[in-house]
């Protein structure tokens, strides 16, 4: 068997020894100075003095960085000064400082409170689940619970409304925008159709025309031909009557 000699000298012991004693005095007299502060935030607290009390609170946690109550107790008051996610980092951060099971649902509870303000439903909800496993019998967890449920399901139909809404405006939009379409189209096709009108009109005009002077000349050459022969005609019958008057004339 081996044998350790200790070479500690008695004074190093003694020196080791009061060492010890003024760390376990020092952690008492800050211990007692945080608590001091805990209860003077909760008197302001009680008061409804909660920015006031937020201060008492942080004192505390100067001397002690390790108070759950005291952060606890930050958060508490940050809820009551509408500081809904702030209160919510306080509670995060007693929870996990925390291993009294009792405590961590209670600082569950408050958590899901802050979150259920803040909006933000869902992880509140399972902020309530987490303080209903510790403490299922929290007649309280259970009601906001429920609440935060029922809240949840009315914005997912809100949400779902908002959703069928958005695509009805959006079918309109796009009815709309097709039928002003089909009546540009409906409207560049009668114009169309007019030029194409416009345009048989102008070749029939033009057709109706050139036919109508053909008959005019045509009409002025007949008239010509017909003088022409009347004109023929008097000469004829003037020269033939001329013959018959020579031939009546008697030589005396």
């Amino acid at each position: 068997m081996i044998i350790i000699k200790n070479n500690i000298s008695d004074r190093e012991k003694i020196i080791s020894l009061v060492i010890l004693m003024v760390l376990m005095l020092s952690e008492s007299v800050n211990a007692q100075s945080d608590k001091k502060f805990i209860r003077q935030g909760n008197r302001e607290y009680e008061k409804n003095k909660f920015s006031e009390s937020e201060i008492s609170y942080r004192k505390a946690i100067d001397k002690n960085k390790r108070s759950p109550d005291a952060v606890f107790n930050i958060g508490d008051a940050l809820y009551k000064q509408n500081k809904f996610e702030d209160a919510g980092k306080q509670f995060i951060e007693n929870i996990n400082m925390n291993d009294d099971k009792n405590k961590k649902s209670a600082g569950l509870f408050n958590l899901g409170n802050s979150l259920l303000k803040a909006n933000k439903v869902q992880e509140s909800i399972e902020a309530y689940k987490g303080s209903l496993k510790l403490q299922p019998d929290n007649s309280e967890a259970k009601f906001n619970l429920a609440y935060a449920q029922d809240m949840l399901k009315q914005q997912e139909d809100q949400k779902k409304q908002q959703q069928d809404k958005e695509k009805q405006d959006k079918n309109k939009d796009k009815n709309k925008q097709d039928q002003k379409k089909d009546q540009k189209d409906q409207n560049n096709d009668n114009k169309d159709q007019q030029q194409n009108e416009k345009k048989d009109q102008d070749k029939q005009q033009q057709q109706e025309q050139k036919q109508g002077i053909s008959k005019d000349d045509a009409q002025r050459l007949l008239n010509a031909l017909a003088n022409e022969e009347k004109n023929v005609q008097e000469k004829v019958k003037l020269a033939k009557a001329a013959k018959e008057k020579v031939r009546t004339v008697k030589n005396w």
